[in-house]
């Protein structure tokens, strides 16, 4: 079960300035309305590697018009899911065998996005959560207490 749980960032990065939306609601960035970001965002060059956070199946892969452009979604068991949305290409397939740290798309821009970025959402029991509090196996006390502050500070919002 350990393995199953998302436990590493889906991001090869330590500067968290590179996060560009926090969970939470948030101001909307193509209507100006206030809305719940289920997720976190996070910028980088794009074609950077997408790391899958644990062990799991792919049970969605593929373009969806629901504004994640390339999308794919990992069932980890214990009722976790991951999603990771605004890929450049696509790595896996749809019931393919996943491992924490396997490479499973590269960061880009599809969809109803504003940049080269990666969405980023936790789920448990079909239910979004932070997934701030799933980087435990990756960062340590300290980095964590830092990307709590850069939290607060809600930047630029890409989706």
């Amino acid at each position: 079960m350990i393995a199953s749980i998302p436990a590493i960032q889906p991001v090869a990065i330590k500067d968290f300035a590179r996060i560009s939306d926090y969970f939470g609601s948030r101001k909307d960035p193509f209507t100006g309305k206030r809305t719940m970001h289920h997720g976190m965002d996070f910028t980088g060059t794009e074609g950077s590697e997408i790391f899958a956070t644990g062990d799991g199946v792919v049970v969605e892969s593929g373009y969806t018009f629901h504004g994640y452009g390339n999308r794919v979604i990992i069932d980890h068991g214990y009722g976790y899911k991951t999603v990771y949305a605004h890929l450049k290409n696509i790595l896996v397939d749809d019931g393919q065998k996943i491992k924490r740290g396997d490479i499973i798309g590269t960061l880009g821009n599809t969809g109803r996005s504003t940049g080269a970025h990666l969405h980023y959402e936790v789920k448990l029991n079909n239910r979004a959560i932070d997934p701030i509090n799933y980087y435990f196996n990756d960062i340590s006390e300290e980095e964590y207490e830092l990307m709590i502050a850069a939290c607060s500070k809600r930047p630029n919002p890409m989706d």
